[in-house]
């Protein structure tokens, strides 16, 4: 148990949070440039792939927080990266279906193996109860800043 009071724990974890933003966001300017891409394209086409199936423009505006106008520019660049393709909706003739290619996958996945391993390392000494936590912690900051993300670009 620590001896720090409620405050400085939420303080330190504050300070914490924004290092560890800085540090991911900076990491993914990296691997993004790695990859010859930019780092809002490698951030797409890592949620795509959470995705259950192949999303619309405007899914993807709602996914990263884009003007529909932006995720359009952005799919044309994933589409001219290869990394992405356009198909009719079965169902709306009207709507173009955006799914990830096969064509640079192993690439993309050769370059997070060693920072895969790396953050599972980081993971190692853990409790399956403490994991629980940092998972529970992840969803709700991922809330939040999703929530934030929306209230800045709506004014």
């Amino acid at each position: 148990m620590s001896n720090r009071t409620r405050e400085e724990l939420i303080a330190a974890l504050a300070s914490t949070a924004r290092r560890h933003h800085a540090a991911y966001t900076l990491f993914n300017q990296a691997m993004a440039e790695h990859l010859g891409l930019h780092p809002t394209d490698l951030q797409c086409v890592s949620l795509l792939a959470l995705e259950p199936g192949p999303r619309t423009t405007g899914e993807i505006a709602e996914l990263t927080g884009l003007t529909s106008g932006s995720a359009t520019r952005l799919v044309d660049r994933l589409q001219k990266a290869g990394l992405a393709e356009r198909h009719p909706d079965a169902h709306d003739r009207r709507k173009m279906l955006v799914s990830l290619t096969a064509g640079r996958s192993p690439e993309i996945e050769a370059a997070w193996d060693a920072p895969s391993e790396a953050f599972e390392r980081a993971l190692d000494d853990f409790t399956d109860d403490e994991l629980t936590v940092i998972e529970r912690y992840l969803e709700r900051t991922t809330d939040v800043g999703t929530a934030q993300t929306a209230r800045l670009r709506n004014g």
